[in-house]
């Protein structure tokens, strides 16, 4: 009976219309899940950005430097509406629907119209770690990206030393492709990275998740 309802639900999800990357980047449709909402972020969420951004071991698995004041977390969200406005590969803030506070981001590292292939990075404020969040917010922006923008690839990586970061690949579909040593100079040193990648016929095999889209 589960597995039919979940089956109903998603072919009733309406059918993503079609969509310039360009145009997909600038508007950031809204996402929800079971738990979370995705959505652009605004100077309004600056104190809950900060909250997690100053954290030096969230920070430690990313490529950004712990926040040292709430000026530094303005200067981030100024820089995604940026990437709005321009219709460049942005994120999304994680919401939590139970506080209604933003509690990480996800969202876009690169963007090759030659490959037809992105990269997806993202953070998590470390009190909800462990939680299956990530999961759950990086199932339905790979469900978004496949569904709209019909690429063919979605790639991401994580720190050799983040194991945790791998397994949230791993129950979205992802497979491990690799070990590259000092692929990525962060904050001044060379570190190892695993690579990860899901393709679209993979994605089409799974079937897209139930996620609801505005």
């Amino acid at each position: 009976m589960g597995e039919r309802c979940f089956l109903l639900r998603w072919l009733t999800l309406p059918a993503a219309e079609p969509d310039t990357p360009q145009a997909f980047f600038a508007r950031l449709p809204v996402l929800q899940t079971e738990r979370l909402i995705l959505r652009k972020m605004t100077m309004r969420d600056a104190p809950d950005v900060y909250r997690y951004a100053r954290d030096r071991e969230v920070a430690r698995h990313v490529l950004w430097e712990a926040h040292q004041s709430i000026l530094d977390t303005r200067g981030y969200i100024r820089y995604l509406q940026s990437q709005y406005r321009n219709g460049e590969p942005g994120s999304w803030g994680i919401v939590l629907r139970e506080t209604g506070r933003v509690i990480g981001s996800i969202g876009y590292m690169s963007y090759s119209a030659e490959h037809s292939t992105v990269e997806i990075g993202y953070s998590l404020s470390r009190e909800h770690w462990g939680k299956g969040l990530m999961t759950e917010a990086l199932t339905a922006v790979m469900d978004e990206t496949f569904r709209v923008l019909g690429l063919h690839r979605i790639e991401a990586m994580h720190f050799t030393d983040n194991p945790a970061s791998g397994r949230v690949m791993e129950k979205c579909g992802m497979q491990h492709e690799g070990h590259l040593r000092e692929r990525i100079c962060c904050k001044g040193v060379f570190r190892d990275v695993e690579m990860w990648a899901i393709l679209r016929k993979d994605w089409e095999k799974r079937g897209a998740s139930a996620c609801n889209r505005i």
